[in-house]
């Protein structure tokens, strides 16, 4: 299975929609044929290690990183792949949630006779897509906010300076975060004062699904000349629904989300929205008010924190707004999913812990 999750892995920057699903056609200690699935509309695990397999599939035992699906859609179903290749025993890693396969694979097998075990590396395969299942079990995607800072905690200088707090490793590092995402998250102000890009840069030879660049902006203020409104990725502006659209924005994909209680655009609705469109992880790259809100909100469900060596003094700006609190006891408490050190900088992967506010 570990195998088989590597395999999944490769199409980490391309299944988009789809989840990333990893398959090993084996027979004792002797693997017959391998797959991943590697883009939407193209055929799954299942088939290409069927495939690779040939006839020696017959009785082998399959390793899948998904529940096989169970309905046609842009391919036919793997679960009956699988029965029609005579394969013995089908070991999967976790369930698939989505409402036409959600435990159909698993009980399609089983009836045509083949042994199904489930939940071995369970968790490796839940992470591996923890966006999809974001997606189709909670109704958003998952929100993974990139920070870069100094040790003193300032994302930039008072003037709003920022390049470079962290190395050339480091940025090279976010890129493969944004490949990985189906969106690309920003305020109107980021965009104002930055004129970001927010595209995906990699290497020639790693392919990757342009995420869409999405930018919250209430009131409609970014510029049409705006960088990242250009034909380098698709890109929607977010605004609420009493603006009306200039002319010079006009031709740009818009779409309307309800006002929250402070007049700004009501996240959950905006995420919401994106889920409907089948994007399964977000990634925000914005100012400290959108990051603060996001984790406020409780919708921030993962920090991406770059830590410079550098000191950017107690007049540069900091890396969240949150609103004040009332005693220690209330803090904010975050778990630490990794840390790496990338070049220079330290990499940190938080969580917010169960509970958004934990006692000492």
């Amino acid at each position: 299975m570990a195998h088989a999750l590597r395999l999944a892995a490769r199409g980490l920057h391309t299944t988009q929609p789809n989840p990333r699903v990893g398959c090993v056609i084996a027979r004792s200690d002797t693997v017959l044929g391998t797959g991943w699935h590697q883009r939407a509309g193209e055929p799954h695990a299942e088939v290409y290690a069927l495939r690779e397999a040939g006839d020696a599939a017959r009785g082998a035992t399959a390793y899948v990183t998904l529940e096989p699906c169970a309905h046609f859609g842009r391919t036919p179903p793997c679960a009956d792949a699988l029965i029609a290749a005579g394969v013995g025993r089908v070991v999967i890693a976790h369930e698939d949630p989505f409402d036409k396969v959600a435990g159909a694979g698993i009980e399609k097998l089983r009836a045509a006779g083949i042994g199904v075990q489930v939940g071995l590396m369970r968790e490796a395969a839940h992470e591996l897509n923890i966006g999809f299942f974001s997606r189709i079990q909670r109704g958003r995607p998952w929100v993974r906010v990139k920070l870069a800072m100094s040790l003193d905690g300032r994302t930039a200088l008072a003037d709003g300076a920022s390049k470079w707090i962290t190395g050339e490793a480091a940025r090279a590092d976010v890129q493969r975060w944004r490949a990985r995402a189906s969106a690309i998250l920003s305020a109107s102000g980021t965009v104002l004062a930055d004129d970001p890009h927010l595209t995906v840069r990699l290497p020639d030879n790693e392919p990757f699904v342009p995420p869409l660049r999405v930018v919250l902006d209430t009131s409609l203020r970014t510029p049409a000349n705006a960088k990242v409104l250009d034909d380098a990725a698709p890109s929607v502006l977010l605004h609420a629904p009493d603006v009306s659209v200039p002319a010079s924005l006009a031709d740009v994909a818009h779409a309307s989300i309800r006002r929250g209680d402070d007049g700004r655009l009501d996240l959950r609705a905006a995420l919401h929205w994106l889920a409907q469109r089948d994007i399964n992880e977000v990634h925000v790259e914005a100012g400290p008010v959108l990051c603060g809100a996001l984790l406020a909100a409780g919708l921030a469900d993962e920090l991406l924190v770059y830590v410079a060596p550098i000191l950017l003094g107690h007049t540069g700006r900091p890396m969240l707004t949150l609103p004040p609190l009332d005693d220690m006891a209330s803090r904010w408490k975050l778990d630490t999913v990794d840390r790496r050190q990338v070049g220079d900088d330290t990499r940190l992967q938080l969580r917010p812990a169960a509970a958004k506010h934990e006692a000492a």
